[in-house]
């Protein structure tokens, strides 16, 4: 089956949406140096609302790291226009009612499948209770991630909540070496795992 090139199909909602008001976008977000390039890259088209939703990291004390360091980005950042940030609660059974089960299943298994709908599925219903245009994630930066999968599952849910998926593949244009850049510019805290517990014993050199 051919892939679909999703960093098209967001060029062309960029281009579409040009000289209009800015469409609300609500953008899950997983961490800073993730959130680094897509901010800078879509905060001058979009009013963007950062939902920090992560209830696959553990322990609790990394959850809260992170948040602080995202924090700090959008404060520090000069983005295009301003960007506000939401704390979502931090329940991690939620991740290990959905593990269950996928204990052993290898890391972009079908764990990880069922981890992006979770916090995909949590953004669409906000996004359409708080009535946002659109919604997203910021996790298909990471070389690690399936660009694919995350838009497939995207896209079902904006059919399920009536809310616009934004489809997106980050590491496009090389937005994941900007994240790098972005990063160390910035002094971001780089974890060294994807967030759960099943991802501690992975070695991943590309620091998602």
């Amino acid at each position: 089956m051919n892939k679909i090139n999703y960093q098209k199909e967001l060029d062309s909602i960029i281009e579409n949406n040009k000289g209009k008001k800015l469409p609300r976008l609500l953008l899950q977000a997983c961490c800073a140096p993730c959130s680094s390039y897509v901010l800078e890259y879509l905060s001058k088209y979009f009013d963007i609302t950062v939902y920090y939703y992560n209830p696959n990291i553990s322990p609790e004390s990394e959850f809260e790291k992170r948040f602080s360091e995202i924090k700090r980005l959008i404060k520090e950042m000069p983005l295009e226009n301003e960007v506000k940030l939401i704390k979502g609660v931090y329940r991690y059974e939620d991740f290990l009612d959905v593990a269950e089960g996928l204990e052993d299943e290898p890391e972009g298994g079908e764990r990880c499948f069922k981890c992006y709908r979770l916090r995909l599925e949590k953004t669409a219903e906000m996004a359409r209770d708080e009535g946002f245009d659109y919604f997203c994630t910021t996790l298909s930066i990471s070389p690690l991630k399936n660009s694919q999968k995350i838009n497939k599952i995207g896209l079902e849910l904006e059919r399920k909540y009536g809310v616009k998926w934004l489809p997106s593949d980050f590491k496009k244009k090389e937005g994941y070496k900007r994240s790098i850049e972005l990063s160390r510019e910035y002094n971001l805290y780089r974890q060294n795992f994807c967030g759960c517990v099943y991802s501690h014993s992975v070695e991943d050199n590309n620091e998602q």
